[in-house]
């Protein structure tokens, strides 16, 4: 298939859920990071934000190896996990959503864009809690004011290196709005209704009254939760 062998963004963005989402996505960098030790891939935060607790707001990064998109694309989509909430002094039950992004690294002649339409800015480096962590503005915002998408990166040494990096992440951004409005405009000539959101899940994790993982698309349930969230995906992809 068309990019299978290029390199991605997979980003993470707790949804609703509140503290115990932002544990749930950063559950789930722990997987794929996991998963891509296991896998021999390189992982780079390209950009993040957590709470005070370690959990997660939104991680951006970027992962290179072998049949990455191939295999990765498959993550797109909404993550539930169902669990007693560690968070819950009364031990309730608590659903968490987390929206996974993956999309294939586009060169720039691929996805060229004018500079008038970017407005770029420059900004510190912040730790959990909106803390800085250099007094130097090296981290980048970038924002597409066509389209209103905004990406930003605070990882990289200088603002150049940040810069690059964001404009990767912007193209790939925009090749995926460009392809769902190719599927948006096939699915209104074919008279189809179907929504492209992110409001339908691909996959649940649960971990209370029972343990399940179950793929909503392929219908498959194992019961190994923690093997899957300790990296191992292969259970599932088999």
């Amino acid at each position: 298939m068309q990019y299978d062998n290029r390199d991605v963004t997979l980003s993470i963005y707790a949804g609703a859920g509140g503290v115990d989402a932002e544990d749930w996505a950063a559950l789930l960098f722990r997987m794929y990071r996991k998963y891509c030790e296991k896998k021999g891939w390189k992982m780079e935060i390209i950009d993040k934000k957590m709470n005070e607790y370690g959990g997660i707001d939104h991680i951006v990064t970027k992962i290179t190896g072998k049949d990455v998109y191939k295999i990765l694309k498959q993550e797109n989509g909404v993550h539930r996990l169902v669990r007693i909430s560690p968070f819950s002094a009364a031990k309730l039950r608590h659903t968490s959503f987390a929206l996974v992004e993956v999309l294939p690294i586009m060169q720039p002649q691929e996805m060229p864009f004018r500079e008038e339409d970017l407005e770029i800015s420059f900004f510190r480096s912040s730790g959990p809690g909106g803390q800085n962590v250099q007094k130097v503005e090296t981290a980048v915002r970038i924002k597409h004011k066509p389209t209103g998408i905004v990406v930003s990166c605070q990882q990289g040494r200088s603002q150049y290196q940040n810069k690059q990096r964001a404009l990767e992440i912007l193209r790939a951004k925009l090749h995926h709005l460009a392809e769902e409005k190719k599927v948006k405009t096939l699915q209104e000539l074919k008279g189809t209704k179907q929504k492209i959101e992110w409001g339908n899940q691909i996959r649940s994790y649960v971990l209370h009254p029972y343990k399940m993982v179950k793929d909503h698309r392929t219908g498959k349930k194992i019961n190994k939760v923690e093997e899957v969230l300790d990296g191992n995906l292969e259970l599932i992809y088999q």
